[in-house]
């Protein structure tokens, strides 16, 4: 028996289980890029335009400060809140504010859509590992059941074919998980950086 193996054959050796793996190790880096992609689309940046925003109210430009954030809604995820705000600001603070709330979950909601998929998938993937190892192994006690002689090399060889999906099952996870609290990271910053504009621009409206 060779000591290496290329990945078709890794990929033979584990099983019927390994498809399985395959489509979530696909859809696993589906989601990752169609994520990736969304938010580098979607400038996810608040201070430069919260200040722009600022600047204008500072001059009493309310005017100019609706029309700017309004040329920027169709890339710019916090225009599309700040515009709310500000929009609404003549029906006084507690509308205002609860329209730009309302947008900014929207659009956290748009930006979290398919991370829910990562975190089943890194749930799904190690289990279903497992369940290709336990079938591998007990197809390898068969073997060593019904075998008239049984040596070292035989168990081990059954066993190592086994662990195979669980290693499979691990990385999928892994990359999983890793690209999650990556992509969550950015949102939760978003989040927090847009909840700071809402409250600095509040002040600035109400005086306007």
């Amino acid at each position: 028996m060779e000591n290496g193996f290329s990945l078709i054959e890794l990929f033979k050796l584990g099983g019927p289980f390994m498809w399985v793996l395959l489509a979530y190790s696909v859809a696993t880096i589906a989601i990752i890029i169609e994520r990736c992609i969304y938010l580098a689309w979607h400038d996810c940046k608040v201070a430069p335009i919260s200040n722009k925003v600022k600047a204008f109210l500072h001059e009493n430009k309310k005017y100019e400060a609706e029309k700017y954030l309004s040329s920027y809604t169709h890339k710019q995820t916090v225009a599309t809140v700040l515009l709310a705000l500000v929009q609404n600001a003549r029906f006084g603070e507690n509308r205002m504010e609860r329209a730009a709330e309302a947008e900014a979950q929207e659009r956290l909601r748009r930006m979290e859509n398919g991370f829910n998929y990562l975190t089943a998938l890194s749930s799904l993937a190690p289990l279903t590992g497992f369940l290709g190892t336990v079938s591998g192994m007990i197809g390898a006690f068969q073997s060593i059941a019904t075998a008239t002689d049984v040596n070292a090399q035989l168990v081990a060889g059954g066993i190592y074919e086994a662990l195979i999906t669980t290693v499979f099952g691990l990385i999928i996870a892994i990359i999983a998980l890793v690209a999650y609290n990556l992509l969550i990271q950015k949102v939760d910053t978003f989040a927090a950086e847009t909840s700071k504009a809402i409250n600095d621009l509040v002040p600035e409206l109400m005086g306007a």
